[in-house]
């Protein structure tokens, strides 16, 4: 009877954690999309209620991917580029939202949204906390760091912490040290932020050399 009972949280406990795995992502993302829709629909809705004389429905859902899509290609070219440059720097003469803008936007860029990332490089392998283990962290720089005579080359890894990936921690750490694993930067962070749940069960590991090895 206890085996029974144990047996069962255990696969409640499982199936419970799986549930949360796939609705807190959805979530999210439908609360971001929500807010954004609710912004854009309010802003254009009375708009073309007054133009059409009623009320179409769907019209700010439109309106949100159309906006999208005309900021995306704004900057894309020149002239968009150079006008959002400008926005941009009326947004940093503000003290309180320049850090929230800041933060965003580097935040979006080491994903890799809209893009290549311009934060995180690689997925790298590196021996931390201790010898003997190994953590998954994300390549954001290379320093040269100079003392005395001599100069030894570092790379600045990215560990972020699961669930948050805001609230890592950076570590530098010998370039000679670092292995290089050949996956992308979104799979990197579905490996990491999912507790190592989403992997194939094998990680190919490119050596400085040029070989490769299954870690």
């Amino acid at each position: 009877m206890a085996e029974e009972r144990q047996t069962f949280w255990s696969s409640f406990r499982v199936t419970f954690g799986r549930g949360l795995v796939v609705l807190v992502p959805a979530v999210i993302t439908l609360m971001v999309l929500r807010t954004l829709f609710e912004f854009v629909d309010g802003i254009t809705s009375p708009i073309f209620d007054r133009i059409l004389e009623q009320h179409i429905p769907g019209i700010g859902f439109v309106s949100m991917i159309l906006l999208i899509l005309i900021v995306g290609l704004l900057s894309r070219n020149l002239i968009g580029r150079a006008i959002f440059k400008f926005l941009e720097k009326i947004m940093f003469t503000i003290p309180f939202a320049r850090n929230i803008y800041s933060a965003m936007k580097d935040l979006f860029s080491a994903f890799g949204f809209g893009g290549k990332g311009k934060s995180f490089r690689q997925v790298v392998l590196i021996e931390y906390p201790r010898p003997g283990l190994f953590t998954v962290g994300f390549v954001t720089n290379e320093i040269t760091i100079a003392a005395d005579a001599s100069s030894n080359v570092m790379t600045s890894v990215y560990i972020p912490n699961p669930p948050n990936p805001t609230s890592g921690m950076l570590v530098l750490v010998p370039a000679s040290q670092v292995t290089i694993l050949n996956m992308s930067v979104e799979d990197g962070l579905k490996l990491v932020l999912s507790g190592g749940i989403v992997t194939s069960g094998s990680i190919t590991a490119i050596s400085h050399k040029g070989t490769r090895s299954e870690a």
